[in-house]
């Protein structure tokens, strides 16, 4: 049974594949653009790896200690099509993503270590024994996406920042914010990572896009007449 999350993935890298649906504007000019099709190219090395690698499996809880950022999404989406939950802030999980890993503590069955430049081929530096260096070990794995085990669309998703629980089976229609058809929204990543996911989710399912902004980004005039934003 497929859930929520799959189905999306497989829209994105179907209708309008080669069109932009998330970009990142970083600090220092970088500037990331990522069509449906790459998206999904991500978002599949991302769940092969925890699959494969990892051991990771439907039901076992996934701790993203990230900023909202364009591979904070990746992951998030990446552990939805495995039929996990996310849980943005809570150390009781059983895998740890995150941009601090010297800062890592808890007994978690591994700990996967992101660098959020989108050009870092690996770790900047030396990272604790047993890390899992993100940036060195992603491009290494499948293309394509195919789960072990089927996710139960009635297990957890998302534990919210305030502790709620979010179904697989209600992460679009739920959570997901509502936008209507074909939207390019501007969103501000210090609104946070939940906040990030909520509106990507909803632009996506209604055909939209995302343009998501480092809070050191300026919204001039001229980002916005390029990037053709436009509300609900």
């Amino acid at each position: 049974m497929n859930i929520p999350a799959t189905d999306l993935m497989t829209a994105l890298r179907s209708g309008h594949s080669t069109s932009p649906r998330l970009t990142w504007y970083g600090p220092d000019g970088e500037r990331v653009e990522l069509s449906g099709r790459v998206l999904d190219n991500w978002v599949a090395k991302t769940s092969n790896l925890l699959q494969d690698e990892l051991d990771a499996a439907p039901g076992m809880r996934l701790r993203l200690d990230l900023p909202a950022h364009w591979k904070s999404i990746i992951w998030a989406l990446a552990g939805w099509q495995l039929g996990m939950e996310v849980v943005l802030d809570s150390d009781d999980a059983d895998l740890l993503v995150t941009a601090a890993p010297a800062e890592a503590e808890g007994g978690f069955d591994a700990v996967v270590a992101v660098t959020l430049p989108a050009l870092a081929m690996k770790w900047p530096g030396d990272l604790p024994a047993g890390v899992v260096d993100y940036a060195a070990e992603v491009r290494s794995h499948g293309d394509v996406f195919m789960a072990h085990s089927d996710p139960d669309p009635q297990h957890p998703a998302l534990r919210s920042s305030g502790g709620v629980a979010v179904k697989h089976a209600d992460l679009l229609e739920g959570f997901a914010a509502g936008h209507g058809s074909g939207a390019r929204l501007v969103v501000r990543a210090e609104d946070g990572l939940e906040a990030a996911l909520a509106n990507v989710l909803g632009a996506w399912t209604n055909d939209g896009s995302v343009v998501l902004v480092h809070r050191d980004v300026e919204l001039t005039d001229k980002l916005l007449a390029a990037e053709r934003v436009h509300g609900d």
